[in-house]
């Protein structure tokens, strides 16, 4: 009982961390490793998107509109964490004297080459999720899961790059190989169920898992050679590209499935 209560404790400070969701402030919340619980956050912030895309379907909104407001609604969850990433991210990018790009991403002014990856980051997303015919709900749960489960092996892997900061405490717990392997167990189960709800849509359900090992993956290692490691506002920009990215996969690959 001790140990559930722990585990509860946890995952209830990592949706308080992660997300604009209520929990109660008197709760004796425990922040330490909280990232482990990520890919699982992943899914409870997609599954809130899936359903307001399943209740403004049955209002009869058009699709583009629903898309739309689908991926506001993930931002509005998670108070525009991540996507706040992203700009501060891509202003220190743009800045050509490596040495000044941490001091650019500190600073909370969003400059022109941050407004314009929000602005590219955002179209990918609403066009590739309108484009998605079926088994929206699934794959919005996985994308947020995957994109979750690279930032956790993100700030496992890479050294982090400011002495403190809003993601500097991740970096005081240690992870275990079992916490990746159970984050990827659960996203392949998510897979396997999208294939058994829908066999002929095998294809997007193997590409949702290959694909996202592999953005995941790729997108955090890219942010350390060009960074020389990770901060808070990198863990936030893998999980927003990899979702973009695998969003942009999917859609292709069921687009795919008709001329197969």
């Amino acid at each position: 009982m001790q140990l559930i209560r722990k585990i509860l404790a946890k995952l209830c400070a990592g949706i308080a961390f992660y997300t604009c969701l209520p929990i109660p402030h008197d709760w004796n919340l425990d922040f330490y490793g909280i990232a482990r619980f990520a890919p699982l956050i992943g899914l409870i912030v997609g599954g809130i998107q899936g359903l307001v895309d399943m209740g403004l379907e049955s209002l009869g909104m058009p699709i583009l509109t629903r898309s739309a407001v689908t991926i506001i609604s993930g931002i509005a969850v998670t108070g525009g964490l991540h996507l706040d990433g992203v700009m501060d991210t891509a202003d220190g990018l743009a800045v050509p004297d490596q040495k000044r790009r941490l001091e650019v991403m500190a600073d909370s002014a969003t400059g022109a080459f941050g407004a314009m990856a929000a602005i590219a980051l955002l179209l990918l997303k609403i066009t590739a999720l309108t484009d998605l015919d079926s088994d929206r709900l699934l794959i919005l749960m996985g994308v947020a899961g995957w994109g979750r489960w690279g930032q956790l092996v993100a700030i496992a892997r890479y050294a982090y790059l400011k002495p403190t900061g809003k993601g500097a405490f991740h970096k005081q717990a240690k992870y275990s190989i079992w916490d990746f392997l159970l984050g990827v167990l659960l996203l392949l189960s998510l897979s396997g169920i999208l294939i058994l709800l829908d066999p002929q849509n095998w294809l997007v359900g193997c590409g949702m898992a290959i694909g996202g090992i592999a953005i995941a993956l790729l997108t955090g290692a890219w942010f350390n050679r060009c960074l020389g490691g990770h901060t808070g506002d990198t863990y936030g920009a893998v999980v927003e590209w990899t979702e973009a990215l695998l969003l942009c996969v999917l859609v292709t690959l069921e687009s795919r499935i008709g001329f197969l």
